[in-house]
């Protein structure tokens, strides 16, 4: 499966980390970058939309921020619910 070229997964990386990625993304021309996060990483998210919106680029604009439960299976079968995220930042 191919993963968007806009979209950036948050886990378990410094922040930074993320916070570079997404900014990299729009400094290469995108319009839109979707940052993406399930259970622990959402605080982790949070902080990478906050650093990215009032350190770095502080012209782009929050589009959406969406959240869900996602049903996931685990490796002896049953099934967990993660709490999900989903935040769209866009150029003005």
């Amino acid at each position: 499966m191919e993963r968007p070229e806009n979209v950036v997964y948050i886990g378990k990386k410094p922040t930074m980390n993320y916070v570079l990625a997404v900014v990299t993304q729009f400094n290469s021309g995108m319009q839109e970058v979707t940052i993406k996060a399930r259970g622990n990483a959402i605080s982790r998210a949070v902080d990478v939309k906050e650093i990215v919106l009032n350190r770095f680029m502080p012209n782009l604009k929050e589009k959406s921020m969406t959240t869900c439960s996602e049903e996931l299976v685990n490796e002896d079968g049953s099934k967990s619910k993660v709490s999900a995220m989903q935040i769209v930042l866009c150029k003005p």
